[in-house]
């Protein structure tokens, strides 16, 4: 079962209502690139993360609007922040740190927001079915480069809204050498 890498940094989703907060009130993102995901873009719109030990210039916002604000961290950058971001689903922000978003017109912090993202295979409901996967099961993917190693613990996203692709993060990809748009196995 082929797979294509998607690689991510670090970045921002915001709710509408910070993002309001924090430009001005029914502000447009602007579009720069289309993400791997149907509908979701990468915006021209870059922040700062704040915490007291440390900051981090030019993340990228990330579209659409979520329900919640959300930052994704590298694991890296929990020691630069000297922060203790756990490592979980988009989604899963309960007992996780907060930072300070900050934008030209001004800020914004709450009580939560930072997580690594964990690595995960988004994939719509006819493709899990034809690889006999389902929504929640844990399996494992291989690169097939020279640097090739078998990530463990991938969480399977499947959703009829989502488009096949394994995501990882930066840190990821270079121990692995993997690039956007390479292709890995699933194994389970």
């Amino acid at each position: 079962m082929k797979i294509t890498v998607w690689i991510s940094n670090r970045h921002v989703h915001l709710s509408r209502k910070d993002a309001d907060l924090l430009f001005w009130e029914w502000y447009e993102l602007t579009k720069i690139k289309d993400l791997s995901q149907p509908w979701q873009f990468a915006t021209e719109e870059c922040v700062v993360l704040k915490w007291p030990k440390w900051e981090i210039s030019k993340v990228r916002i990330l579209w659409p609007y979520r329900k919640d604000t959300q930052i994704e961290i590298l694991l890296w950058d929990n020691y630069k922040l000297g922060i203790n971001a756990p490592v979980r689903l988009s989604g899963d922000l309960e007992n996780t740190p907060w930072l300070e978003i900050i934008w030209p017109n001004g800020s914004i912090t709450t009580k939560k927001w930072a997580i690594v993202a964990q690595r995960h295979i988004h994939m719509n409901l006819e493709e899990a079915k034809e690889f006999w996967l389902e929504n929640g099961q844990i399996v494992s993917v291989k690169t097939e480069w020279e640097r090739w190693l078998i990530f463990e613990n991938v969480i399977i996203r499947a959703d009829s809204k989502w488009a096949l692709d394994f995501h990882i993060d930066m840190e990821e990809a270079n121990a692995a050498g993997v690039k956007n748009l390479d292709e890995c196995k699933i194994i389970k």
